[in-house]
This record gives C-alpha cells, sequence and structure tokens, in this order.
C-alpha cells in the first residue's frame, strides 16, 4: 500500500480543487490519501465525491497552533467536525486568516507594493486566505520574482515588515479537542527548516497530552531527522507517518513522493473507518 497522509488543495493553500487533488491522488498510485487543508474541512464533501474507485480518503485537517512563541501544525484525522467546542476554534482561526492577510495587504500598500485585497481574494478562490495567496499576488503585481520571494524581513516572512501574528491554538488544547471530537492527530513536520523546528522535549509532552503520531518522513526532512523521529516515535508509542504535504503547483507536484508504512497507518486510524471510494461523508 502506498499511503501519503498530508496534501492540500484550493479550498486552503493548493492550487487544485479537492476533486482534482484525489484524481492526482489516483494516478500517482496512491491507494490512501488525507485531504489536510489549513483549518478547513470545506473540501471534504468534494473530495469524497470525486474519490475514484480504489483510492481511500482520509478526511483530514492541519491546523494552526502556537507554542514557545513559534508556529506549529497539527494533523488531524477521521474527527466529526461538528463537535461544537472544535467547531467554534475553527471559525476562530479562518477569521483569524483573514482579519491577518487583510492587515498585512494593507501593510503592504504602505510600503508601495500595488497589491489589493480584491486581488487576493480572487486567488485565494476558497476560505481560507494564507501567506501564499499574498505572496502569489505580489508576484502578478511584479513587485517580486518568486513566490519565495515574499517569505523574507522584507516582506511577509516570520518579522518582516508587513507580517502580522494571528490566532492559533495551543497545541495541547488542540489535541484533545480532536480526541473529543472522536479524531486522531500527528504533529506535522517537527524538524522541517522552516523556522518551526521542534526538539524532543515537545513531541515527548505532546504524547502525553495524548498525540498519536508524528509525521517523521516529509520532504523538509535531512534524513538524520527522519531516522531520530522514527526511534523516538517508537519509544513513545507513537506513529511515525510520512507524507508529501503536497500543495500542487508550489511544490511541484510531489503527492506520494513520502509515504506511511501500513501497519503505521492502522496504528493510527485504529478502528476508526476512512471513506472508500467511490464513498460519501456521511456526517
Amino acid at each position: 500500500m502506498r499511503i501519503d497522509l498530508h496534501a492540500h488543495s484550493s479550498v486552503s493553500d493548493g492550487t487544485e480543487p479537492p476533486a482534482r487533488l484525489v484524481e492526482r491522488a489516483s494516478a500517482a498510485g496512491l491507494d490512501v490519501v488525507a485531504l489536510t487543508d489549513h483549518d478547513t474541512v470545506a473540501g471534504w464533501a468534494e473530495a469524497a465525491a470525486a474519490l475514484p474507485s480504489g483510492l481511500t480518503l482520509v478526511p483530514g485537517i492541519e491546523l494552526s497552533c502556537h507554542h514557545g512563541g513559534r508556529s506549529m501544525h497539527l494533523l488531524g484525522y477521521l474527527f466529526d467536525p461538528a463537535a461544537p467546542e472544535l467547531a467554534a476554534e475553527l471559525a476562530m482561526l479562518r477569521s483569524g486568516r483573514v482579519a491577518r492577510a487583510q492587515e498585512m495587504v494593507t501593510r503592504l500598500a504602505g510600503l508601495g507594493v500595488p497589491v489589493t485585497w480584491e486581488m487576493v481574494r480572487e486567488i485565494a478562490k476558497g476560505e481560507v486566505v494564507g501567506r501564499p495567496h499574498i505572496a502569489q499576488a505580489m508576484v502578478a503585481a511584479g513587485t517580486i520574482r518568486a513566490m519565495a520571494d515574499a517569505f523574507t524581513a522584507e516582506w511577509i516572512g516570520s518579522g518582516g515588515r508587513a507580517n502580522v501574528e494571528r490566532y492559533a491554538l495551543d497545541p495541547f488544547r488542540a489535541v484533545r479537542l480532536i480526541a473529543a471530537a472522536g479524531g486522531v492527530t500527528v504533529l506535522a513536520h517537527p524538524r522541517a527548516g522552516r523556522g518551526e523546528a521542534f526538539g524532543d522535549e515537545v513531541i515527548v509532552a505532546l504524547a502525553a497530552a495524548g498525540l498519536t503520531g508524528v509525521e517523521a518522513d516529509h520532504p523538509d526532512h535531512a534524513p538524520v531527522d527522519r531516522a531520530h523521529l522514527k526511534k523516538l516515535a517508537e519509544r513513545l508509542g507513537l506513529a511515525a507517518t510520512g507524507a508529501s504535504d503536497d500543495h500542487g503547483e508550489p511544490t511541484g507536484h510531489r503527492l506520494g513522493c513520502d509515504t506511511t508504512s501500513p501497519d503505521c497507518y492502522r496504528m493510527l486510524i485504529g478502528g476508526r473507518q476512512p471513506i472508500q471510494g467511490s464513498g460519501h461523508l456521511t456526517r
């Protein structure tokens, strides 16, 4: 089995709609794919309706968290998005993203960048607006040559002139919220070189709080970090997952470049039921 447990659609900051994402997953030879858009489940129904025969969909999300003054991402799977407390937090996360993006556009305008909120919304299309959409607008406006140029101190990188902090969840609370909604959680790319790397002590603490897994095999993880995270996961009784973190065009259509072993997949989902192609959401 080939299992990819981290992918994004145009509902958040991917470039292709959920239906196209599952088609690409099937074409890439995957048996299982998880849709994990940022702070939203709005793509689940479309992905399930378009699911090709032979492909399994794991409905998921990538939650925006904040720990120790740094951004942290937590993957949640197979939970009930209608659980009241969780639903309220998701609404706050999405509204916080919009408010942040609007303020960044205002700051960029003050710096002479000809980007408007209307441009950003047109690029985003989905209900979640993020920095990649602003970066795309800056490229379209001719301010920068490539999206990566936006994520610097000059523009919207961490601490940048036009960057704005936003509402994010405490990861320990996020773990509890997903568990209360019947789901499981995985710490996303804990050793990625994005200024968001976290040490073993954080993973140990999250495991004690109910974390189910840690993303070990990820395109931004060095081989030594992958091996270390797998050993740590084994010691803590966590599932060591692997995934592409595919965003479509910006990441080079890399679905399936890193995958999760069948044993870790079974350990992660337990008795929960993902969606079989051609299935539909029952919630």
